[in-house]
């Protein structure tokens, strides 16, 4: 009864759909833990580009899809996400919808765009989907749940209930109260198609494991992102790691079998924060095209850098990592050098683990080893053993620096173009 944790191993858009949905192929069922449509997979089928924010990528497969218990969901933006794959020709009706998860409602977005203007030079770079805010309300306990939404006769009760809090804070903001009877019209709306895909997904995803199914569990974001373990405060509200998984899904720790992190061959990030590799200039240029680093959510550029192996240390320690699978390795190919931070220096000193504080990551400056580049276009190979003398020797030493084995290479954005060097479903709780 394999299962797998796919989790971003940087700062998020590591490529975890294109990961994920090439595992899917061997899945039964794919879990979505946490997060919310803030985050974007883009998944490439021969001339097909499905775009995905809230549905797992194991829907371009056919496969059963959950989007469990840690997500929050805006009821309105699954609905266009269904309509538009199901219009595509996916089966739609696979997918499941925890009773548990908590709504994204109108008002989180307005609190969530006000809040972050008023933060000026401070702003923390949020996409403005309300996710913050919905899961503020999830911790104070005035949260609405899709459950909620399949009991009419209480539903008015509850918005009783929260609306002169949510109001409160509108008025803080200089923002008009909630028109609760339009709210509700709106979410009656909703309830009566998102009805058929809601179910009890904690004991639909054990019974799946239970049965023998290979499940597979896709986080959004990354590592550096978890409100916990990443570069706090720019970070998202949720829980991006491995241990969310367990948590926003409803499965113990005891049955996960393998946690794979995902990390492109340099490294990116969107919004703001400490970024001790980041490039500038035309190399920074070069990376953002080639490797098409604008957000699926928001169409913003990434802010690129070098591969920081202490981010990807960092990553290995808090998830448990079997493996790292290393995407956009093509993206490098025509440079004659690459740099790779082994470590930083901060105030004379040499630090290999990733410090908690903005402030003194600020500080941080990479310590580099430089490796040499390769001139040859990978995207038409498909065997690790075909790759140049370079590129292997580049994916030997950032497997020494992680301190895990590489178990898959991504060549190009089409799902073909991926190499995996070990079974992920395999028997072996590390390769």
């Amino acid at each position: 009864m394999p299962t797998v944790v796919v989790v971003g191993a940087q700062w998020g858009d590591e490529g975890k759909g294109k990961i994920t949905d090439y595992l899917a192929a061997e899945a039964d069922t794919v879990v979505r833990y946490q997060g919310g449509n803030n985050a974007g997979h883009t998944v490439l089928v021969g001339d097909k580009e499905y775009r995905l924010h809230l549905v797992p990528s194991g829907i371009v497969h056919g496969k059963r899809c959950v989007i469990g218990n840690g997500v929050v969901v805006d009821p309105w933006a699954f609905l266009d996400e269904r309509d538009t794959l199901g219009r595509k020709g996916l089966p739609v009706e696979r997918i499941a919808v925890s009773d548990a998860a908590h709504l994204i409602l109108p008002h989180h977005q307005a609190l969530d765009a006000a809040e972050e203007q008023s933060r000026g030079a401070a702003r923390l770079g949020t996409t403005l989907r309300g996710v913050g805010p919905a899961y503020r309300d999830k911790a104070a306990r005035i949260g609405l749940r899709v459950g909620d939404l399949l009991r009419p006769d209480s539903l008015r009760r509850r918005l009783d209930q929260v609306l002169p809090e949510v109001d409160r804070m509108l008025a803080g903001h200089g923002l008009p109260p909630t028109a609760a009877d339009q709210l509700l019209v709106r979410l009656e709306a909703a309830a009566a198609r998102l009805r058929p895909h809601v179910v009890d997904t904690v004991r639909l995803i054990n019974d799946a494991i239970d049965a023998g199914e290979r499940v597979l569990f896709e986080g959004a974001q990354g590592t550096l992102l978890d409100i916990d373990l990443g570069t706090y405060p720019f970070v998202t509200s949720s829980h991006p790691t491995a241990g969310g998984a367990c948590i926003g899904a409803g499965v113990g720790p005891s049955r996960i079998d393998q946690v794979l992190g995902v990390s492109k061959a340099y490294t990116t990030r969107v919004g703001d924060g400490p970024f001790p590799t980041e490039l500038q200039g035309d190399l920074a240029e070069r990376l953002r095209d080639r490797g098409r680093e604008y957000g699926t959510t928001t169409g913003r550029p990434r802010r690129c850098g070098w591969l920081d192996t202490v981010v990807l240390r960092h990553a290995v320690l808090v998830n448990g990592l079997s493996g790292i699978c290393i995407t956009k390795l093509d993206t490098l190919s025509g440079l004659e050098r690459i740099r790779v931070a082994v470590a930083y220096h901060l105030d004379g000193h040499r630090v290999e683990d990733l410090p908690h504080d903005p402030e003194t990551l600020s500080r941080c400056q990479p310590i580099w080893e430089d490796v040499e580049g390769w001139g040859d276009e990978l995207g038409e190979l498909r065997d690790v053993a075909q790759l140049p003398r370079a590129a292997a020797t580049y994916l030997a030493r950032v497997e020494e620096l992680a301190g895990v084995p590489v178990a898959m290479v991504s060549v190009g954005a089409e799902r073909a173009q991926t190499i995996a060097l070990r079974d992920a479903f395999g028997p072996s709780p590390r390769w």
